[in-house]
């Protein structure tokens, strides 16, 4: 039996991405081989609390790193799974180093955050320390590299969750229209005000905004400021709300420039949209050509966009074949490579001298 701890959130109404994946790597563990230990403030994803060996520790509004730190060593787990930059897993780095704990650390760079320039080689310190760091997709493997000349041990990709994300069914959409979806956080660099000067290029052409963010009410004025009775802002949408949307639009149009590898694209493909968004971290959920568009700068992405708007019968094939090109990201399989991550991670921890923890003997 391996035992994980992971600062990741097993609630059921936590849909930030990076713990809707761990939600799904853990849903999927064999619980004869791995008992995992994770957060979580509310109510708990029903998978994870019907999972057996599977423990969910209550975070509360303060004394949450004491706590959990103290859980820790009186637990001490072979694995500390996709550490973070918090107090937390800044506490346990350091405990792990000076009592000579034998914890696997197994770090998953998901982040554009390498992209900051000048680089921060302290705030990488979970990665820098980890025994595995795992990347989840190919570019940003070659990012680690460049920037902290650390090589990633693999790549697994994020799966798609298929209770949600699947094409529509012969119903068809809500309107003739063409819908336009955007979908993400409202922040500066998603550059969301970017889909708002669209919606005024194209008053035919129905413009969904999901999600929220500090940039929310500059885009509710620039629409009003542009006249642009054709864009919808959609708040927050849990996963089958969001899912529900992704079916009845036709366009996925995604201009952020600051990203990892985002779920938000996969998800969108498994629905059947064909995406415009920017090349600059490379997706591989997108085919460029085939999928999709990915621009190298905003005429570019304004071209695309047009091309699709224009030809309904290119996004219906290129939906088909993001549908085709996104059924190799089936969390089943995915869940299995992990399985063997650890399996091997913890492996070298072992036999490595000097790793074994003074609490534990």
């Amino acid at each position: 039996m391996i035992t994980i701890f992971t600062p990741s959130f097993a609630d059921e109404t936590n849909t930030n991405a990076q713990n809707l994946s761990v939600k799904e790597i853990v849903a999927r563990l064999d619980p004869k081989r791995f008992a995992v230990t994770m957060l979580h403030y509310g109510a708990v994803d029903a998978r994870i609390l019907a999972r057996s060996n599977t423990r969910v520790l209550q975070w509360r509004a303060r004394g949450n790193t004491v706590r959990t730190a103290w859980h820790l060593l009186r637990n001490v787990p072979d694995i500390y799974f996709f550490p973070r930059e918090g107090p937390l897993d800044a506490a346990f780095l350091t405990f792990r180093r000076r009592l000579k704990l034998k914890t696997a650390v197994v770090s998953y760079v998901v982040s554009g955050g390498l992209h900051a320039q000048p680089y921060s080689a302290a705030r990488m310190r979970h990665i820098q320390e980890a025994d595995a760091v795992f990347v989840n997709n190919t570019y940003l493997g070659e990012l680690l590299q460049q920037k902290t000349g650390i090589d990633a041990a693999g790549v697994i990709y994020d799966g798609i969750d298929r209770r949600y994300y699947f094409e529509a069914g012969a119903e068809g959409k809500r309107s003739q229209q063409a819908t336009a979806l955007f979908a993400g956080s409202l922040r500066p660099y998603k550059r969301v005000p970017m889909v708002v000067q669209e919606a005024k290029r194209w008053p035919d052409v129905q413009f969904r905004i999901a999600g929220v963010g500090e940039e929310e009410e500059i885009c509710k004025s620039l629409a009003k400021e542009l006249g642009c009775l054709n864009v919808k802002f959609l708040g927050h949408l849990s996963q089958g709300e969001l899912a529900e949307e992704m079916r009845q639009a036709d366009i996925f149009l995604f201009p952020s420039v600051v990203e990892g590898h985002p779920q938000v694209l996969v998800q969108a493909a498994a629905c059947g949209l064909p995406i415009v968004a920017m090349n600059i971290y490379r997706p591989d959920f997108v085919v460029q050509g085939v999928t999709g568009f990915l621009a190298e700068d905003d005429h570019e992405l304004a071209e695309k966009f047009g091309l699709l708007v224009q030809s309904s019968e290119l996004r219906q094939k290129m939906g088909k074949a993001a549908v085709a090109h996104v059924q190799q990201f089936d969390w089943n399989a995915i869940a299995k490579m992990w399985e063997r991550a650890f399996e091997a991670t913890v492996e070298r921890r072992r036999m490595s001298p000097g790793s074994e923890s003074s609490i534990r003997g």
